[in-house]
Parts: C-alpha cells; sequence; structure tokens
C-alpha cells in the first residue's frame, strides 16, 4: 500500500475520534524495555495532536517483581493478581509512582506534550477497599488466601481529569488508590484502567499488552472481534486464563458500562496502537457489545 493511501484510510477514524476520550493502559514488556516504551509514548503524543483526548494508566509488572527479587521477596500471585504485604506495598509504591509514573511523564515532554503524574491518591480519583479473602482450588483442594494491601476499586472521581484534559494536558496515572481510612492500596492497573474509562464515558478502552491479542486454546489464532457472549463462551472453556483475565474483565464491564470498545493490543510492535486504531482490520482484539 502507498504511503498516501495509509493516510486516506486513516482520514475517516481520525476524524471520527477527535474530541472523543480513550483510556490505554501501557503494560507488559513496555514497562521493562526503554525502547518498545518512547515508541507507544510517541503513539500516544500523535492522538493527542490529531484531537484525541489520551489518558495513560500505567502497570509495573516486571519491575515490582524485579525490584522484590533483587530484596530477596518472592512474588506471589493468585487468579492473576500480587499478594501484596507491607513491604510489597512500599516496592510498588515507590516503582509505580517514583519510576515509572516520572519517566513516561518525561518522555510526554520529550516528543513535545504536556503529562501529568497521578496515583488514585490525588484528587481521590480512586477510592477502593481491601479486597475479600480468595478461595483457589490447589491439587483439586480449596483454599483461602488474604492478598494482602490489594484492593478493590469502589468508586472513581474523574473531576481532576477533566480538569487536565480540558486544560490540554495528558494524565498519567498510576494504580495505587487510597482507601477511606487514607491508606493506600495496591490495586490492578488493568482494572483500574476498566473504572476510569468508565467514570469518563470514554470512547475506548486499550490495553497494551505482550500478546496480539485473545487467542484461541491452542495459541495459533487472535480473535479480532469478540462480543460479550463469545467472550463469556471462552471462559467457560477455560481457553482464558493467568493474566489475560483481569483484562477481560475490565473490557467487559467496560464495554457493558457504555465505552464504546475494548481492544487488547501487543504493546511490543511498533505503532501497533495506531494500526489497531486507524485501519480497517486492526491488529488485536476488539471486544463490543
Amino acid at each position: 500500500m502507498k504511503r498516501e493511501d495509509v493516510l486516506m484510510e486513516a482520514l475517516p477514524y481520525i476524524q471520527k475520534f477527535h474530541g472523543r476520550t480513550m483510556v490505554i493502559k501501557i503494560g507488559g514488556h513496555a514497562m521493562v524495555d526503554p525502547a518498545i516504551l518512547e515508541t507507544v509514548i510517541r503513539d500516544a503524543v500523535l492522538l493527542h495532536y490529531v484531537g484525541i483526548r489520551v489518558v495513560l494508566v500505567h502497570g509495573g509488572g516486571p519491575e515490582i517483581t524485579a525490584k522484590m527479587k533483587a530484596m530477596g521477596k518472592e512474588p506471589k500471585f493468585v487468579l492473576g493478581l500480587r499478594v501484596t504485604d507491607g513491604e510489597t506495598l512500599e516496592i510498588a509504591q515507590m516503582v509505580l509512582v517514583g519510576k515509572i509514573n516520572d519517566g513516561i511523564v518525561s518522555l510526554i515532554a520529550k516528543w513535545g506534550a504536556r503529562g501529568v503524574g497521578l496515583s488514585g491518591n490525588d484528587g481521590n480519583l480512586m477510592i477502593a477497599r481491601k479486597m475479600e479473602v480468595q478461595r483457589v482450588k490447589e491439587g483439586g483442594r480449596e483454599r483461602e488466601i488474604d492478598l494482602g494491601y490489594v484492593g478493590e476499586i469502589e468508586s472513581v472521581d474523574p473531576a481532576v481529569l477533566h480538569t487536565l484534559l480540558e486544560s490540554g494536558y495528558i494524565p498519567v496515572i498510576a494504580p495505587i488508590a487510597i482507601d477511606r481510612s487514607g491508606g493506600s492500596l495496591n490495586v490492578n492497573a488493568d482494572i483500574a484502567a476498566g473504572e476510569i474509562a468508565i467514570a469518563l464515558h470514554a470512547s475506548k478502552l486499550i490495553h497494551l499488552t505482550d500478546v496480539d491479542g485473545v487467542m484461541d486454546a491452542e495459541r495459533q489464532k487472535v480473535y479480532r472481534r469478540l462480543s460479550l457472549a463469545d467472550i463469556d463462551a471462552l471462559a467457560r472453556g477455560e481457553i482464558i486464563t493467568g493474566g489475560m483475565l483481569p483484562k477481560l474483565e475490565a473490557g467487559l464491564r467496560a464495554v457493558r458500562n457504555g465505552v464504546e470498545s475494548a481492544h487488547i493490543v501487543n504493546g511490543n510492535k511498533p505503532h501497533n496502537l495506531l494500526l489497531e486504531l486507524f485501519t480497517d482490520d486492526g491488529v488485536g482484539t476488539m471486544i463490543v457489545r
């Protein structure tokens, strides 16, 4: 395809999305590979300059895991969620708020836009409660596991985000929330992105991850378009497991609550974010009502 044809294919999508809000969750290898992260941020800045209201939510799982191991702590996960004791919470805050968030804001500035770093504590953006004990099956036996300082989001107040977006800033949000007694809780970044998308009445929720989308049991085929009923069937067949569960949970809830579509895209491949949004075929999985 000629370069001019690529631009013309993008035109109707640029027109459609102008002035719309998109929540983009950055995760996976982009959090540990500076070159990949910089490409993603360049794409986000481009979206900003074609008139899309961009909100970035980032994870940091690989960096948190690396820091934990460096400090002699072995990470544990249950149902795709990190078990978080007090020391792990401090590590998560240090990595997410002190390092990754600030780094993303700096990259936004490098590429000519203005970013503002936030966590859920800022402006009471995300209020959470401690997650209840989880029941899991291991070796045919069921047992209860306390995830520690892991939160379930109770409410999102998007007022600070509206203020920033209307002033031309790109908000960058770390997934740390505040509880009603003023303490901090680690919340899953996929779920946080979904709740923020709902609160903002966003047009799209986009998860950038390490896989090409939702795949079949043999991991050979990528489902390009899934309805809510399709995903229910996949979940019953236990095709969807592990870290994909929170992404699909967030996407399903977002679409059920007014977000037009949710997308799962491989963020490791250059400019996949743009290809998913501005081409007819897309490159990931789109979830629609």
